[in-house]
């Protein structure tokens, strides 16, 4: 029986009594010594079977593993187990405090059962869909109009980006590159209040007009800012007429075979409305920066890109995430272009598509490189616009009131909106311990006897599962850190949703900044708050099981929770240390070295060099030359490089940075060669683009070297040695600054 038969009525029929049957056999009272044998088996197998399988990251519908289903439904059966026994013998009912802290922790385990739950079924069997070439009579190919919308982006950002779109391989004749400039608009021109935001808007609107004639691609601005992002492209789908439409956010460069690995899937499939591909960022996030992660581990949106949203896929659940994908202009304008009732206008238009019956489809396949915000501040202001925006769309579309939607899509819009009310209950399992060791508030009743063998099964399962749908994208734990940090500050924000759906309006994330020196968050207060309440707690913890022998399986199961916690709040403390970021573009390793010659009279005869990285700014050379070469910094050097042996030469001026002598032998001379790209002409500028951007396999490349399986407990003690050394950092910078301080005022 397919997974993809659930259409069917009498397939749905069957599935809907083994489901039943599934959970009358989970919900099966038993005494504990046949619940720990019980559990202790299912476990046994869950580990056997999850060995004997790999997290399967290329299954087609046709490829569906039942051994992966089963991995899933024995790590389901023992947290339902937990589910009931926790439903029906655990809420405290002694006083009115106990009962509304029981409850309200229960309702936040609830929430993380469904969620759990939600994602199981989303991930059951990812789809790596595979692009469909174009035909070779090119006059059957659509044609495509490349936004990308722009409101305080920098030009030289800007620059590189729509450079990489009009060299995009794709038929000039059949592709328009548009400038969405939102910064540059007649009302902040002419009728803003602000002297200064006039002036500024009118040197904006002048320089990116000379941008995009020196470029060659087309400059669009429109009367006001109305509706943010949606409403300039919107306004922009008012004076362009391609049949598809690729949306790039001002920083995601893409490479030359974004098109031709994309546009094929609409001609194959006509009620196709998006192709979404993935966002691949080549900068740390704030909390990888901080923690010195982001060399060691994959990324924290791999997850979502690299499985759940192939998970999505293959229920027809794919959503368009505001960039990296191609729109068909048809269906959307049947909506009215881009909806705009929520700040995350992007899965709000999917759904709307979806509610019509059209299709939405993703590929895995890395083809655009962006930049992430620097600063926990501006990381912060991100994230808290998405789950205001979820929220948003699900108090005002709900995906179960769109009478449209399949069964599958009503789920996975649930999964994918759902997960962004996490604030709610990371910050119950922040205080509930608190709760306990302060007040004496009872929030849970069962001995330790009874959680080792309906809790930790459960547990055991749940982390199991997560690290073998998510292990090689994501670490064990480390979600943990970014749930943590990202509550405190988003619920106000789901809060204010809650209260108002049509409050919230859209924040454009800061990119590009630069970073002089080390310093401390503004937002750092709440977390010392609570790390200092948590010691409060521990020495409430140790007078509790010190005088109340009776309560001691309670202290003990407590405070293994309250320590979990603490040592997600002193990781925090070492994000918060913001460290200085002085590099103006990020580095990127290439796969293969890149040949590099240079045409220079004054230099001898090089024998072979080498780009090793590189950054929209300047690379690292390495050089062997027949004689030491005469080279001093801030000398200007042509310079050629070809990507493949088959390519020609593209001319490459760059000035000297600094020069380094590594090696001799009585035939050559290594040096290491720091060099600054120097571009003077739009062929110079596309050829720096060409070095970085041009291929999807380097940004493959790059993503696959950090993927490694960890296993449950080395994630917990990579993320605990982690989050001790980076918070104990955080301890020692603030000191030093306040004995500076001391000093100072003695002085």
């Amino acid at each position: 029986m397919s997974l993809t038969t659930l259409s069917d009525w009498p397939v749905r029929t069957l599935w809907i009594i083994a489901v039943l049957l599934f959970l009358w056999l989970a919900s099966l009272p038993l005494l504990l010594l046949p619940q720990y044998l019980l559990a202790g088996c299912a476990l046994l197998a869950f580990y056997l079977l999850s060995r004997l399988t790999t997290t399967p990251q290329s299954l087609h519908r046709q490829g569906n593993s039942p051994l992966r289903v089963l991995v899933i439904l024995l790590a389901v059966f023992l947290t339902l187990r937990y589910f009931f026994w926790r439903t029906f013998n655990t809420l405290p009912d002694d006083d009115p405090f106990s009962l509304i802290a029981g409850l309200l922790l229960y309702l936040a385990e609830l929430y993380g059962i469904l969620i759990y739950l939600l994602g199981a079924f989303v991930n059951i069997n990812p789809w790596r869909r595979e692009p469909v070439p174009l035909p070779e009579d090119q006059s059957l190919w659509p044609t495509v109009d490349i936004m990308v919308p722009s409101y305080n982006e920098d030009a030289d950002i800007l620059r590189i980006t729509l450079t990489a779109a009009r060299d995009v391989d794709y038929p000039k004749d059949k592709l328009n590159v548009y400038l969405c400039d939102d910064g540059g608009t007649l009302f902040r021109r002419y009728h803003h209040s602000d002297p200064a935001v006039r002036e500024e808007a009118h040197r904006r609107h002048h320089e990116l007009r000379a941008l995009c004639d020196e470029i060659g691609v087309r400059y669009l601005t429109r009367h006001q800012n109305n509706h943010a992002k949606a409403g300039n492209l919107n306004a922009a789908l008012e004076h362009t007429h391609g049949e598809l439409i690729l949306i790039l956010d001002a920083d995601h460069v893409p490479t030359e075979d974004f098109l031709q690995n994309t546009a094929g899937w609409f001609i194959k499939d006509p009620k196709l409305f998006l192709l979404q591909t993935p966002h691949n960022f080549l900068n740390p996030d704030p909390i990888e920066k901080n923690l010195s992660t982001y060399e060691k581990m994959p990324s924290e949106n791999e997850m979502f890109y690299g499985v759940i949203q192939q998970g999505l896929d293959f229920w027809g659940g794919t959503f368009f995430c505001g960039s990296a994908a191609v729109l068909r202009r048809e269906y959307l304008m049947q909506i009215g272009g881009i909806s705009g009732d929520s700040i995350t206008e992007d899965a709000e238009t999917a759904m709307d598509l979806h509610s019509l019956g059209y299709h939405s489809a993703y590929i895995s396949k890395p083809m655009v490189a962006g930049l992430q915000p620097e600063t926990f501040t501006g990381f912060i202001s991100q994230r808290v616009r998405w789950a205001q925006g979820m929220m948003q769309i699900f108090l005002l579309k709900n995906p179960w009131t769109r009478p449209k939607l399949s069964l599958a899509k009503r789920l996975a819009y649930t999964s994918s909106a759902g997960f962004w009310f996490f604030p709610f209950a990371r910050a119950i399992f922040l205080v509930a311990p608190l709760a306990y060791f302060l007040f004496g508030i009872n929030i849970y009743y069962a001995n330790l006897q009874e959680m080792l063998a309906y809790a930790l099964p459960h547990l055991l399962a749940a982390w199991g599962l997560s690290n073998y749908l998510f292990g090689k994208v994501r670490w064990p734990f480390v979600s943990e850190i970014y749930e943590t940090m990202q509550s405190l500050f988003a619920l106000p924000g789901l809060i204010k949703v809650f209260k108002n759906p049509r409050a919230p309006s859209f924040i454009v994330t800061p990119k590009g900044e630069f970073l002089e020196d080390d310093f401390i968050s503004q937002l750092a207060p709440p977390f010392y708050w609570f790390l200092g309440l948590s010691l409060i707690g521990f020495a409430a913890a140790i007078y509790r099981y010190t005088y109340y022998p009776l309560d001691r399986d309670v202290v003990i199961v407590v405070s293994a929770w309250a320590v979990f916690n603490f040592i997600m709040l002193i990781g925090a403390l070492g994000v918060l240390l913001e460290r200085k970021q002085r590099r103006s573009a990020p580095r990127m390793v290439l796969p293969e070295p890149v040949p590099v010659m240079f045409n220079s009279a004054t230099l001898p005869p090089v024998k072979v060099a080498w780009v090793h990285d590189a950054s929209s700014t300047g690379a690292a050379l390495e050089a062997w030359f027949q004689s030491p070469p005469a080279l001093i910094q801030g000398q200007r050097v042509r310079a050629r490089y070809r990507l493949a042996p088959a390519d020609d030469w593209s001319e490459l001026p760059i000035l000297v940075r600094s020069v380094r002598h590594v090696g001799s032998s009585p035939h050559q001379h290594r040096y290491r060669i720091g060099a600054h790209f120097d571009p003077r002409s739009d062929a110079e500028h596309s050829a720096v683009v060409r070095l970085l951007y041009s291929s999807s396999d380097q940004l493959e490349h790059n993503l696959a070297r950090r993927h490694q399986r960890m296993t449950t407990w080395r994630g917990l003690s990579f993320v605990t040695s982690t989050a001790l050394r980076y918070g104990v950092e955080h301890i020692r910078f603030v000191v030093l600054q306040l004995l500076g301080k001391s000093k100072e005022s003695h002085d």
